[in-house]
């Protein structure tokens, strides 16, 4: 029986993911509009103590500086409620531009405006503001994470805000600019204990070195992508907007792995390991593994990116 995606999906089944970051997020998105914010605002002060948030470059912010100046011309109670409208995610002329941007972008913007509330330029958290009891608890669930896990609750908070892209109907996405593959004479070659399968090498290798026209031939037209606590991205064409948009310049650091034979002539392999994003600094490390399960022509079908529970799953490399 050939795998499809769905059973694809079941390779290496004792991989142990952050399940307490999807349940996270799930409790900030019950919470109101308002603590949301102030939520985001404490996060943002004490992350800022112990993790260098990294200033964002001016070409993926172009297209939010629009957006930015408008709303920093406006008046403070005018600017609350724009932030408590796309916390609500509102149909409205900021939120739907909002929900066309990419990840990075939205990051940028909430970057941009935490900012120019330290610097009094939008309106900031009022003095004495009291966090409810839910959002304490909020809080207090996200201080008990590891900092990569901190991360990536904070982004998926800020990522879903806005207008839902899908009530839109047709609309154009709007993403920074994509980065040149860097020269071959500068990159760096990856090794992973216990793996040497060439298409995995390659794999990291053209992915930290933004060489997406070159990883994208990696997969088989019908391959699969499925990140962190999402559902596949199938389809060269799928995948190939997923590294554009969500993929640039990270820094992927493979450390060990184990490769398996599986059904009708596939193999499948996981690697763990680190990965470093542009927005966070090189001092943070997300603990991460890849199940790849390879065709018989060692052609990428399906690729599984887990965010880890522990630095002891690093080891993890039991079936």
């Amino acid at each position: 029986m050939s795998f499809t995606v769905e059973s694809a999906r079941g390779i290496f089944p004792n991989t142990l993911s952050a399940d307490a970051v999807p349940a996270t997020i799930a409790r900030f998105t019950q919470l109101s509009a308002e603590d949301q914010l102030a939520l985001i605002w404490f996060a943002y002060l004490e992350m800022g103590k112990t993790i260098t948030i990294a200033a964002p470059g001016a070409a993926s912010m172009q297209f939010a500086e629009g957006t930015l100046s408008q709303i920093k011309q406006m008046g403070f109670a005018e600017q609350t409620q724009v932030m408590c409208d796309l916390a609500n995610r509102e149909d409205t002329p900021i939120c739907r531009t909002y929900g066309t941007w990419s990840a990075n972008i939205k990051l940028g913007f909430w970057y941009r405006l935490g900012q120019w509330m330290e610097e009094g330029a939008v309106a900031p958290i009022p003095a004495g503001y009291q966090l409810s009891a839910n959002a304490k608890a909020v809080l207090q669930a996200i201080q008990g994470l590891e900092s990569g896990q901190q991360i990536t609750v904070l982004r998926n908070s800020v990522v879903d805000m806005g207008y839902d892209p899908s009530k839109m109907g047709a609309y154009t996405r709007v993403s920074e600019p994509v980065v040149a593959p860097k020269e071959v004479a500068t990159r760096t070659q990856v090794t992973i204990e216990g793996v040497s399968n060439p298409t995995v090498l390659e794999y990291m290798n053209d992915m930290n070195a933004n060489d997406f026209n070159a990883l994208i031939n990696l997969f088989t037209p019908d391959g699969a992508l499925q990140p962190p606590f999402q559902r596949p991205i199938v389809g060269k064409e799928a995948v190939m907007r997923f590294f554009n948009e969500e993929c640039q310049n990270l820094k992927l650091i493979p450390e060990r792995g184990v490769s398996e034979p599986a059904q009708d002539g596939y193999t499948q392999i996981k690697v763990t390991g680190k990965v470093q994003t542009p927005w966070f600094g090189g001092g943070v490390g997300m603990n991460m593994s890849w199940r790849f399960l390879l065709n018989p022509e060692n052609k990428i079908f399906f690729v599984a990116i887990d965010l880890l529970a522990s630095p002891k799953e690093l080891l993890n490399l039991a079936r």
